[in-house]
């Protein structure tokens, strides 16, 4: 018996509990493998031999007064082409994510999203064989999460 997929938009409000980031609106994106968070005033350093990333996310678009200064073990470092065909290497953390009443682990890159229109990516392999994506609709979970 097949497990019934379920369906979200092309954009929806996720919470990245990990990171301490309620709600974030971010753009499911089914051409880019890999997911991405703006990370502003990233730093990386060295604790006890192991990397950790410690940055600042503006979970609400267009928007800098709302702050949430995040730290996570970074995993590796990963060369990524982005949109306009620039490769970049960039710090790759593991966090759990929640969506539609699920919850599960996704790896996020890195990197200034400034000039894109999402301050998070969700790249097809964070939720392949969990959700189909219906390019004509947006915000199948709550339009804000509370």
């Amino acid at each position: 018996m097949k497990k019934k997929v379920q369906i979200i938009g092309w954009r929806e409000w996720v919470c990245l509990p990990d990171l301490g980031i309620e709600k974030i609106k971010a753009k499911v994106d089914t051409g880019a493998r890999s997911s991405s968070i703006h990370a502003d005033k990233l730093e990386v350093y060295e604790k006890k031999g192991v990397s950790y990333a410690r940055f600042n996310v503006f979970p609400l678009q267009r928007r800098t007064k709302t702050v949430v200064t995040c730290n996570a073990k970074i995993i590796e470092h990963r060369k990524i082409r982005s949109s306009n065909g620039q490769s970049e290497l960039r710090p790759v953390i593991s966090t759990n994510i929640e969506l539609l009443g699920a919850c599960w682990s996704i790896e996020l890159t890195l990197t200034n999203r400034d000039d894109m229109g999402f301050r998070m990516l969700l790249g097809r392999e964070s939720f392949r064989k969990r959700f189909l994506v219906d390019a004509g609709s947006s915000y199948y979970g709550k339009r804000n999460l509370t």
